[in-house]
């Protein structure tokens, strides 16, 4: 009873996080603060999720699929969101208008 609780909590949670990574992909003005919010709010809210699974079954075969899988994710997304947002703004994607600082502009302006 007790694991079942403690994983219903984590899978909450995690789904709480995963419901927040949804709506910054909906509500957030330009792509990279959208794939800021995934990345950051998606890895964590897998993570929880699949921490809960692995809580819930309690069994050291699914335990360390889910371990495999938890940094898989967390090391996979990152990057790979890391890569297609330097992509994206290479390709010259619009930036939000409030954008205060842009480190990359002088190595944009040296690829033209």
């Amino acid at each position: 009873m007790l694991l079942e609780t403690i994983g219903a909590v984590f899978i909450a949670s995690g789904s709480l996080f995963v419901l927040v990574a949804s709506i910054g992909l909906v509500r957030l003005p330009d792509l990279l603060t959208r794939m800021h919010a995934l990345t950051k709010a998606g890895t964590l809210g897998f993570g929880l999720v699949f921490l809960g699974a692995g809580v819930y079954f309690w069994s050291l075969g699914v335990f360390t699929k889910i371990v495999i899988g938890i940094a898989f994710i967390s090391l996979s997304a990152p990057v790979g969101a890391h890569a297609i947002a330097r992509s994206a703004y290479f390709v010259n994607i619009k930036l939000w208008s409030a954008t205060l600082l842009d480190e990359l502009q002088s190595k944009r302006e040296d690829m033209d």
